[in-house]
């Protein structure tokens, strides 16, 4: 789950001010975590405890209101309904299932068990096919991963199963890639357009560092983006100690206590 967190926060200070390039501090200044890292915390809590997703991601929304960069305009009014007892997705296919699904890689024994949890995560808000193609895409990446699956394996069943190209490399998306997806013809803020180019980053390293610095470095939904790959890279490569102790520094002690609960009971890399 760190992998998460520390693509996010490294990523945040580049959603809005894209740079294309791998040469920048690893934590710059202003960096903190985003709505990215507490909802996938959530569902970290989620898998811990049990019960309805849903509940998990309102509550953690209230909780913690006002993150760097606010909570997406269609999740801010999913919450604000959601508070009034009206708990109904609303078919968002946007990349937030991908970002916080995260843990579910790490939590499920099978990938039967994957495939449900992951669409369980998203279909509270994300209900199109879409946004929860997104969430098992990631989930089943980090998965294969744990399950020490080779990067080309993973690469092929995942485009196979979900229809992602992956066959570009990181400098051919970075040419290509921004907020408006490859192009210029999508919506970097859609799974579709930033699932696949994510995972390229994760699969397209050296290691741990390279991946999220390789996210960062394509442009569009930088946070985002670096939570998703960083998810993957994490049991891909492993997160070095230092880079790890560092993305701690910046959380709060009740979620340094969550973190440690679950990487207690599902294990780390």
């Amino acid at each position: 789950m760190m992998g998460s967190i520390i693509g996010d926060i490294v990523g945040c200070i580049y959603e809005f001010d894209n740079i294309k390039t791998k040469d920048f501090p690893l934590f710059g200044e202003r960096v903190e975590y985003t709505d990215d890292s507490i909802l996938t915390l959530a569902t970290a809590d989620w898998l811990m405890n049990g019960g309805d997703s849903g509940q998990y991601y309102l509550k953690y929304a209230v909780d913690n209101p006002y993150p760097l960069g606010g909570y997406g305009t269609m999740f801010v009014q999913w919450v604000h309904m959601a508070q009034r007892g009206f708990v109904r997705p609303y078919n968002s296919c946007g990349n937030g299932s991908a970002m916080r699904v995260g843990p579910v890689g790490w939590a499920c024994s099978s990938k039967e068990e994957v495939m449900r949890k992951a669409k369980e995560s998203a279909e509270c808000t994300h209900d199109h096919p879409e946004g929860i193609k997104g969430a098992q895409a990631t989930a089943l990446c980090i998965f294969m991963a744990r399950k020490g699956e080779s990067k080309d394996c993973i690469r092929n069943v995942i485009a196979a199963e979900f229809g992602y190209d992956l066959s570009m490399s990181v400098d051919e998306v970075r040419q290509r890639y921004s907020w408006n997806g490859l192009d210029g013809a999508g919506n970097g803020g859609t799974c579709q357009d930033s699932v696949p180019q994510a995972i390229i980053c994760a699969l397209d390293a050296d290691d741990f560092e390279d991946a999220v610095r390789n996210a960062v470095s394509i442009g569009g939904d930088s946070d985002t983006i670096g939570c998703i790959a960083g998810s993957i890279a994490e049991p891909l490569y492993g997160v070095p100690a230092i880079i790890r102790e560092q993305a701690l520094h910046y959380m709060p002690e009740k979620f340094k206590e969550l973190i440690r609960l679950f990487e207690e009971r599902y294990g780390k890399e």
